[in-house]
């Protein structure tokens, strides 16, 4: 079994303050102590979830030349194809062993951030890839909205602190493959252990085993979620935010044992990022004498391009 905690968003969304109330306590406290939590009750459909893997398949199982056709020069893989062994993770020099694609923000009433963000690639050779990919995203993002609200109670803040951060994000939805394993790989894991640098991540895909998270004791923890739940954790900005209050969890993406080698494994996180003026200054109310000021006051775009750069993405 996983030792991660499970939530229900439906208490949060309920008309009943016992539920919303509990929804909140329970998720903060396990972002204060594990990092992460198994969430069902999110606004992804079956159909959508079904047809999503249906696309991205299709796409991996594409011709590598037709793949490589979608990976865009100078955006730091932003946007489109990033191909196999091209990501790291900070302080590793072997790649992960993974390709992945990036569909990002569709910005609404903001000719700024139209002009700032790269433009999503359509795949020519599939009609509804990125049809359904765009659906998924919003499905996403308007979970991670309600999420982000609770945490906000949580931290004795507006409800929708969040909101106005977060609307027109930058953030990712990024399809991985992993592809079977043909030898023995050198020092190079599917994913190597890392935090991930946003708010929160929501993660698809994340049945039987293979993700793994660190607790306070140094032990890793299968950490398997049921096929109508996400995997949600703490990304870095928000433990910046809260002063490491909240806790980004360090995880990795184990290699399978050797005869599964010949499988492929697909997961889907969705990164929510807040757009870039988003100051990540620690809150006040996570500052005393017991827990001082741990990070130096930065914004939300100067650092996502500080960690794009340690993981290989972006040339300084």
């Amino acid at each position: 079994m996983s030792a991660i905690p499970s939530v229900n968003l439906e208490d949060f969304l309920s008309d009943d303050p016992k539920r919303k109330e509990q929804f909140t306590k329970s998720i903060g406290g396990a972002f204060e102590d594990i990092g992460f939590v198994a969430l069902s009750g999110h606004f992804l459909s079956e159909d959508l979830v079904k047809n999503l893997y249906s696309e991205i398949k299709q796409f991996f199982g594409q011709s590598q030349d037709v793949k490589d056709s979608y990976e865009i020069e100078g955006i730091g893989g932003q946007r489109g194809y990033t191909s196999f062994g091209k990501e790291h993770a900070k302080g590793k020099k072997e790649g992960d062993l993974k390709e992945f694609w990036h569909f990002g923000q569709y910005v609404e009433n903001n000719p700024k951030l139209e002009a700032e963000y790269p433009a999503n690639v359509i795949v020519r050779e599939l009609p509804e890839f990125n049809i359904v990919g765009k659906e998924t995203y919003k499905m996403l993002e308007k979970t991670a909205k309600y999420v982000l609200r609770a945490l906000a109670l949580h931290l004795n803040l507006e409800e929708t602190y969040f909101d106005e951060w977060i609307k027109n994000g930058n953030s990712i939805l990024r399809p991985i493959h992993y592809p079977p394993i043909t030898s023995e790989p050198k020092n190079a894991v599917r994913a190597a252990a890392h935090g991930d640098i946003n708010l929160i991540t929501l993660l698809m895909g994340a049945h039987g085993k293979g993700l793994q998270v660190k607790n306070h004791k140094g032990e890793w923890v299968d950490a398997i979620a049921r096929p109508d739940q996400l995997m949600i954790n703490v990304g870095d900005m928000l433990s910046r935010l809260t002063n490491n209050k909240l806790k980004s969890t360090i995880h990795q993406v184990v290699n399978p044992p050797r005869e599964l080698w010949g499988t492929s494994r697909y997961s889907i996180p969705f990164f929510m990022h807040p757009v870039s003026e988003m100051p990540l200054n620690c809150l006040d109310n996570c500052i005393d004498e017991t827990n001082p000021k741990q990070f130096e006051d930065t914004t939300a775009g100067n650092y996502l391009n500080e960690r794009l750069i340690e993981l290989g993405l972006v040339k300084k």
